[in-house]
Order: C-alpha cells, then sequence, then structure tokens
C-alpha cells in the first residue's frame, strides 16, 4: 500500500515543481560585463535557456529554419545546425554529440546550460563567463534527488509479485502538446508516431491477452513529469513501457534500440534480479520477439536516463526508430506496419509473462 507514503510523495512532487520553475543566470564573453537571461528553466536537473537570446547576449545571431525544423547559426569554425530532440550539433560535416538535446519549452527553443558552458566556448574559440544565480542543489542531484526519490519509491514491484504476473501494463507515451519531440523527414514528429503506436498496443493487449493498459497521454497534450507518474500511484502496473523515437543529422543511422537503467544505479537485490526477472530479461524478450518479426534492433544499452528510475519495477525504454531514417519513417508513419510492431511488442511481453527458465 503506498498510503502511509502519500506524505511524503507530495512532498516530493512540490521539489519537483520548484525545479521546474523558473531561474536566473549571467552571461558574457570573459572579461565583459555580464548581462541576466531571467527566462530560465530547470527542468529534470538540467538547466535550459533560450538559444536565442543567448546568441544575442553574445552578439551573435541564428535563425529557426522552418522547412528543415533546424535552427541554424554561425561560428568561427563554420555554419552550425541543431534540432528539437537532436543528440547531435552539426558543424560543417561534423557531428558533436549534445548531453542534453535542445527543446520546445513554452513556445522557445531552448538549450542546455552544458552546451553554454562547455560546448559554445569551443566552437567560437573564446571563453566565457556563467553563472547560474539559482543553481539546482548539488546534493539533490546526487542519490537523494527528489525526482530520483520519487521514481525509486513509485517504480517498485507490487508486494508478492511473481515473475510470470502480468496484469497491469503502464505505456508512457513521450513528448506531446508544444513538446513536439525530434522532428524528422517531411515533418514527423515524434509525439504524433508514438501516440499511433501507443494506442496500438493499447488496443491488442486488451484484445488478445485481456490486460488492463493505461497510456500516460491518450491525446496531443502535454505532460509535467509528476503528472506522467500519477496513474502510476493509481494503477501500479506489472512492467512499464517508455515509447519515443530519435533523430539524427544524417539519414544512414536506423533500427529500434532498447533501454534499461544501468546495474550500477540499483542495490545488490535488483542487480541480482535483473537478469531473471527485470527490466534486462524484459529487454532480452522483446528484442527476440522484435527481430522475429523483421525489424531491426541495434541493442539493448543502460542509459542513466530520469525516466528509468531507480526502483526494481520492470521498465524498458523503446526508442522505436530514427525519424531521419526514410525506411524507419516508412514503419513508424505506415498503419499496418505500426501494428505489425504493436504485434511483435505484444509478444515480446506474453515472453517475459511466462516463468523464466531456471539457470544451471
Amino acid at each position: 500500500m503506498l498510503r502511509p507514503y502519500l506524505p511524503v510523495i507530495l512532498s516530493l512532487m512540490l521539489l519537483l515543481c520548484a525545479s521546474e520553475a523558473l531561474a536566473v543566470v549571467e552571461l558574457a564573453w570573459s572579461g565583459r560585463r555580464p548581462h541576466r537571461i531571467e527566462e530560465v528553466y530547470n527542468q529534470q536537473g538540467v538547466v535550459y535557456l533560450p538559444i536565442d537570446e543567448v546568441l544575442r547576449t553574445l552578439g551573435m545571431s541564428g535563425d529557426w529554419r522552418s522547412v528543415d525544423h533546424r535552427y541554424v547559426f554561425s561560428t568561427p569554425a563554420g555554419k552550425a545546425s541543431l534540432f528539437p530532440g537532436g543528440h547531435y550539433l552539426e558543424v560543417e560535416g561534423r557531428f558533436i554529440p549534445l548531453e542534453n538535446p535542445a527543446r520546445f519549452i513554452d513556445g522557445r527553443l531552448r538549450i542546455g546550460e552544458d552546451f553554454v558552458v562547455d560546448q559554445l566556448p569551443e566552437l567560437v574559440g573564446r571563453p566565457i563567463y556563467f553563472r547560474n544565480l539559482d543553481p539546482v542543489d548539488s546534493e539533490l542531484e546526487q542519490s537523494d534527488n527528489p525526482i530520483d526519490q520519487l521514481f525509486a519509491l513509485l517504480l517498485k514491484r507490487k508486494s508478492g509479485q511473481k515473475s510470470s504476473s502480468l496484469k497491469v501494463v503502464g505505456i508512457d507515451v513521450g513528448h506531446g502538446g508544444e513538446d513536439v519531440g525530434t522532428i524528422g523527414l517531411k515533418g514527423t514528429k515524434e509525439k504524433d508516431v508514438v501516440l499511433e503506436l501507443g494506442r496500438q498496443l493499447e488496443k491488442q493487449l486488451k484484445m488478445q491477452l485481456g490486460l488492463e493498459v493505461y497510456l500516460s497521454r491518450d491525446g496531443d497534450y502535454s505532460l509535467s513529469p509528476e503528472a506522467r507518474l500519477k496513474a502510476l500511484l493509481q494503477h501500479q502496473p506489472d512492467v512499464l513501457l517508455l515509447l519515443h523515437a530519435q533523430g539524427h543529422f544524417s539519414s544512414a543511422p536506423a533500427g529500434i534500440e532498447l533501454f534499461v537503467r544501468p546495474v550500477e544505479e540499483m542495490s545488490a537485490r535488483q542487480a541480482r534480479d535483473e537478469q531473471s526477472r527485470g527490466s534486462r530479461r524484459l529487454a532480452e524478450e522483446v528484442r527476440t520477439s522484435l527481430e522475429e518479426a523483421g525489424f531491426s534492433v541495434n541493442d539493448i544499452a543502460e542509459a542513466p536516463l530520469l525516466p528509468l528510475g531507480r526502483g526494481d519495477l520492470p521498465t524498458l525504454l523503446i526508442e522505436a526508430g530514427y525519424l531521419t531514417n526514410p525506411d524507419d519513417v516508412a514503419v513508424l508513419t505506415d498503419a499496418d506496419a505500426r501494428e505489425e510492431f504493436a504485434r511483435a511488442l505484444l509478444e515480446g511481453l506474453k515472453r517475459f509473462s511466462r516463468e523464466p527458465r531456471s539457470r544451471q
């Protein structure tokens, strides 16, 4: 029962909301008088600043190109560009990884603090003065981050749950509303394709297995992190799937990628459980079913991503394909192909629901 924890949960949610509040930073070329940027957001432990205001403060400029769905700006190294949800910055054919992809927040394209502090100075060849006047408490960024605590509390197996028990499935449908996620070929939006895939999977799970299924969102609207978790309090799923898609500056990368939480973020008991009945086995069963259905799966990887949390609820983040790859886009935008995709996910969940074979 979660009832005894409700006061703690409410307190953590208040802290979570506070972490998304507006912040203030000072920014300038090193040795110059700093300027204040006030429309700054702390979201999920990452500070986001409006890219147009950052460049304007530094005497630079850029523009949003709606046809290409990219933001382009000039640097001494050449033209640089990025797009919402993209994990790379392109500079004259070079691809530089971004730790935190650009995001639309309150109608403006924003980039992470790490880009301003670490990567922009290298691009322009000049040091930048940057000071966050409302930093996130360093203690909260570690193991007792209130958001992590909330996930760790909520993403727990039901008391007495067995590995073969599968009655409730949670599906977290990424993005929504003004948060479109990755924008790919022909303007394909991540928020749209994952919603359609989630709806198809929900339908098949209910029809084929008679399971109780909930979606974090069933329409085109945005959700705060705590709103996405609210259903966990109400339904307590046996497994949780997180649906996303991704992009790249090149059209070559393709295929599905599966992510589980890193072993080092688990307790010793949770780590022992992973191979036999946890997220890792869930990922392996889903990969097998997808590959048998003819889909290409690149790998099962560990990622310290906040949506995976630190609890022991079997949780799998599914990057359903690259919206910058023509073949992946064809699958994710075709109703019949999405149905096959959902059916393969269904088969993976059916495999997972069976008792694992004992290991010798």
